[in-house]
């Protein structure tokens, strides 16, 4: 059986420029490119559910990352506290490996959320189409500037742990699920958002870039990695991932069924009458909170008579011990032991039981039904997947008059001239999408002055 050393993983495509008295690690440079590169700054300008700018309180996408962040580290130090064995444990990703991974994981992500990606995948279906996780490898290895070729220049492992979906879009795409008229194909921007939904995949571009990750692995493993299972009128699904982006996944998981629970209910979005009225509507789904859970929801909805005696902490210590309590049962297994001899593939973590797992989707799905599905955040999404289609197709038509001289360079030196104009619109924050709109389409609004 052949295992890559760990200074495998640690290479990257491009060596490092020495720096006197540099004594950083591999993984501490990486940390150091992700936290100072641009695409990471403007994640505090992103939607994660609500707008951005309507109430100082809510996440956005850069304080989402942060908070997977300390969930993954969470979970790789308790991992690191638990396993006895050695063997295990070289293995495990060093904790600011982790950091790095968890920051990275939405630097992809388009303004507007989910509607600026569902818009930008049908402005593309014919261009190799987009998707956030996809665009997400597309910048830390070719947009971002800290090499000419190469973007962040990252290691072979951490490239490998924010690469959580390793397929291409041509490969696990089901054309069927996309409608086959061509008038469903046009630039209007109103249509209906769910026939464009994305497959989780990268890029066909960025297909060489897997295989220099993968490439001292046997062929039996370079073929497995990209497996997916087929399903019928959905796109396919992978089936494997990396044991560091396994742990991304889970914390990413557990941070978008708290925190984001925790945000609807400090904003009184959800109260504990509709919160205990949506559990009498779910006969099956009461069942699946576990009475530890149950005694923290006390805490997470706080009266009058609380935050006037200033026990306004009650609700930050409720979810503090939620987030504690799946960090606790989460555990390393050797699961993919028939399809992978290097053990960063063949690990992976998971719940300790089902027990876990259901509850974890319970609260997912409070978010998803009384909050991302209600009548003000599917408009909030309209808005956005509006805006981004109309900027998408007027930059396509006379990209020399609209886009900024470096994105129009950008253009003339590509082959796939639709993807910079879909980089450029994927790079925007809510924000400088909505002034560019206005600028565009708003007669009366803009000045010769207005910086672009």
């Amino acid at each position: 059986m052949k295992t890559m050393p760990q200074t495998y993983w640690q290479q990257r495509l491009k060596s490092l420029d020495n720096r006197p008295k540099d004594t950083r690690t591999e993984w501490e440079h990486d940390y150091g490119r992700v936290v100072h590169s641009s695409s990471f700054r403007r994640l505090q300008a992103k939607t994660q559910i609500f707008g951005v700018g309507e109430n100082d309180f809510y996440r956005t996408r850069l304080t989402h990352s942060l908070e997977v962040s300390q969930i993954g580290e969470g979970i790789t130090k308790n991992l690191y506290r638990t396993i006895k064995s050695t063997k295990k444990k070289e293995w495990l990703p060093h904790p600011v490996l982790m950091r790095t991974i968890c920051l990275a994981h939405d630097l992809g992500h388009p303004p507007f959320g989910h509607g600026g990606e569902v818009a930008l995948n049908r402005c593309m279906l014919k261009h190799g189409g987009f998707e956030g996780n996809g665009q997400t490898l597309r910048i830390i290895t070719k947009l971002e500037k800290y090499s000419e070729k190469h973007g962040m220049n990252l290691t072979r492992r951490t490239i490998l742990g924010i690469l959580k979906y390793p397929a291409t879009y041509e490969d696990i795409a089901n054309k069927d699920f996309y409608p086959q008229k061509k008038s469903k194909l046009s630039s209007n921007s109103v249509f209906v958002a769910k026939k464009f939904k994305p497959p989780k995949c990268y890029f066909d571009d960025e297909r060489q870039v897997l295989e220099w990750i993968i490439k001292g692995l046997n062929e039996e493993e370079k073929l497995n990695i990209s497996k997916f299972e087929k399903r019928n009128k959905k796109h396919g699904k992978t089936l494997y991932k990396s044991l560091d982006a396994s742990i991304m996944d889970l914390a990413d998981a557990i941070a978008y069924g708290v925190h984001d629970l925790e945000d609807v209910i400090a904003l009184k979005l959800i109260d504990r009458c509709r919160f205990e009225s949506w559990f009498e509507e779910k006969n099956n789904d009461k069942l699946a909170l576990d009475p530890l859970l149950e005694d923290h929801f006390d805490g997470c909805f706080e009266t009058m008579v609380n935050q006037l005696y200033g026990n306004t902490n009650i609700r930050k210590k409720a979810f503090g011990l939620i987030i504690g309590y799946f960090i606790n049962s989460i555990k390393l297994i050797n699961s993919n032991y028939n399809e992978f001899d290097c053990p960063l593939l063949r690990y992976q973590v998971e719940f300790n039981s089902c027990k876990e797992k259901e509850v974890l989707k319970v609260l997912q799905k409070i978010v998803s039904e009384l909050v991302i599905n209600s009548p003000q955040v599917r408009q909030l999404e309209f808005n956005g997947q509006k805006i981004v289609t109309e900027l998408f197709h007027a930059f396509a038509t006379d990209p020399k008059r609209l886009l900024e001289p470096e994105e129009y360079n950008r253009l003339n030196n590509s082959q796939n001239k639709k993807r910079v104009i879909c980089d450029f619109i994927a790079g925007m924050t809510d924000d400088y999408a909505m002034k560019r709109y206005r600028q565009l389409f708003i007669p009366d609004d803009g000045s010769i002055f207005d910086r672009l």
